[in-house]
């Protein structure tokens, strides 16, 4: 019994001293510039960015006023710009990267902000060149699919 008393304290507490609000701000000539959720003052959840013409700029999800999960970005003519995961505030795993025709140009392996493995790039939706990373320098290239077949494991591209 004192057990349950205690958890419907604790719910009741932390529930009362935490606060979550729909927070939005603007930009001078009115249009909006950022809307999302903040928690005890910090932004959590899902966010979006605006442009100062309004188009979207980018949106994504905070968790502890850190970038956090998967974010999209977008040019101001609205075109997508790039896409990709955010852990604890730093750009990891697989990025794209889109040109202003919408099309894949290249895609990067990331870790902590850095290029960390793959880079594929593209031209015309077809690879042309492969090139490898560790921690932000390049370490090798290949410039067909072939040769980077015989020396890599597609696996490793995942």
């Amino acid at each position: 019994m004192k057990n349950r008393l205690f958890i419907v304290i604790f719910i009741i507490s932390t529930s009362l001293f935490s606060q979550k609000e729909y927070h939005k701000v603007f930009f001078e000539n009115g249009n909006l510039k950022e809307e999302g959720w903040k928690t005890n003052n910090q932004k959590n959840g899902y966010w979006k960015f605006y442009y100062k013409n309004g188009q979207l700029k980018k949106e994504g999800r905070f968790k502890k006023n850190l970038p956090n999960k998967y974010w999209y970005f977008y040019r101001k003519d609205a075109s997508k710009e790039k896409e990709g995961h955010f852990v604890n505030g730093k750009q990891n795993k697989w990025w794209l990267f889109y040109d202003k025709k919408g099309n894949v140009n290249h895609k990067c392996q990331l870790k902590n902000n850095k290029k960390n493995g793959y880079c594929l790039l593209y031209k015309k939706q077809k690879l042309i060149k492969a090139v490898r990373f560790k921690d932000g320098k390049k370490i090798n290239e290949w410039s067909s699919f072939s040769s980077f077949k015989e020396e890599n494991s597609l696996k490793d591209l995942k």
